[in-house]
């Protein structure tokens, strides 16, 4: 049984089946009352409609997702300990698949049981990214953390998401520890890329499709490349690594675009690639229309849809790009096409797909189906760890 006067929530009769499965949310709808004024932001146990024991948390009453659950043991609570343990514990399971020092995601999130929390590593230093009011108020106590354990020699935030808005949290930046220069120049697989660690997307770069980024070299030699929502360029970098004649980054950033530019110098590329700075949306029918033919094409969208709501409209955006790509490749091409909208799962990522295959008059085979890098691991109980489809097709015929 839970202690009588520690701030709890009571989930409603038949609504515990979700957190007994191991999920790691709570929403407003399956709880029955909050008891012993839980604060905002503040731990506080889950309980059953008979007062059972489930979970320990942190409680938000102005998000939709009341609760994030931090552990399941009675006598685990969410406190200081217990965020350095689960900050260790992702340290560790990057240990197999990365070098010491190696850039990587260092913690996902619910991936590595740190709902709100993420971390990235670039070289000597750290970006963290909290989305959470819960995960906010242990900051300090996270850096403490970070620094004890990888030593970097400085540590970022970039909580600028728009989703702490949902939290009833304002953006917030600035370094926690150490120096951070405004711009770093890391390595990864042997390629040097020039990484802003203040301003851009995400953390400062995307990680997650570095193993598919390797996957992607053995059927990049001699090809012409054209690599679509590029955003650096890294996809590019990587088919130019391998052997590729020439290659084309559509982007819609121009800050990307000068960072892109900057990685093809730093590698040597410069004579052999370049960008075009716009929608690629526009590129793509463009270059559909002027009949240019690629061997190689990546198409590496943000997320069309990040609600269910409009899934519909997402299916179509993906249709449309994917459909130009098939026009685009020449006899013989490989299409590289991803999709990170959870909302549209593999199977139904495929349908789309097809259905620009047929509509492009395309016959194409699948080579192989991969998803994100072991540096954002998914929870099986949290479907929504689950994100990114990448599949790699033959343009048979």
């Amino acid at each position: 049984m839970t202690r009588r006067h520690d701030p709890r929530v009571v989930l409603k009769r038949g609504r515990e089946r979700r957190v007994k499965a191991g999920h790691l949310w709570v929403y407003e709808g399956e709880i029955d009352k909050a008891e012993n004024d839980p604060e905002a932001g503040g731990p506080v146990e889950v309980v059953d409609h008979a007062r059972r024991f489930l979970a320990h948390g942190y409680y938000n009453p102005a998000s939709r997702i009341r609760v994030r659950i931090m552990s399941r043991r009675r006598d685990e609570p969410l406190d200081a300990a217990l965020l350095r343990r689960r900050i260790a514990q992702a340290i560790a399971a990057r240990r197999p698949a990365y070098e010491t020092g190696d850039t990587c995601r260092m913690v996902f999130s619910e991936g590595d049981r740190l709902p709100g929390l993420t971390v990235d590593r670039y070289g000597s230093w750290l970006v963290v990214q909290i989305s959470t009011l819960g995960m906010e108020r242990w900051r300090e106590t996270i850096a403490d953390a970070l620094q004890d354990a990888l030593h970097p020699r400085g540590i970022y935030e970039r909580s600028d998401l728009s989703v702490r808005s949902h939290e009833g949290l304002p953006p917030h930046t600035g370094v926690l520890r150490g120096e951070v220069p405004d711009t770093v120049t890391i390595t990864i697989d042997g390629l040097r890329f020039p990484v802003g660690m203040k301003q851009g997307p995400k953390t400062g770069l995307f990680l997650d499709h570095r193993f598919s980024r390797r996957a992607l070299q053995a059927h990049a030699p001699g090809r012409r490349v054209l690599d679509a929502f590029c955003n650096t360029g890294s996809f590019m970098l990587y088919a130019l690594a391998a052997g590729a004649e020439r290659a084309l980054g559509l982007e819609s950033s121009a800050e990307c675009v000068t960072l892109g530019r900057q990685a093809l110098e730093l590698n040597g590329f410069s004579e052999r690639a370049s960008f075009m700075e716009g929608n690629a949306f526009d590129h793509l029918k463009a270059m559909d229309r002027a009949g240019e033919r690629f061997g190689l094409i990546v198409l590496d969208p943000p997320a069309f849809t990040k609600s269910a709501a409009s899934l519909l409209p997402a299916r179509r955006g993906y249709k449309e790009i994917n459909l130009r790509a098939f026009r685009l490749a020449a006899p013989g091409a490989v299409v590289v096409t991803s999709s990170c909208s959870y909302h549209l799962d593999a199977e139904a990522f495929l349908d789309v797909v097809r259905e620009a295959a047929a509509d492009a008059g395309r016959e194409v085979n699948l080579i192989e189906m991969r998803g994100q890098a072991p540096d954002h691991p998914v929870n099986l109980a949290v479907p929504e760890s689950r994100y990114l489809k990448c599949a790699f097709l033959k343009v048979v015929s």
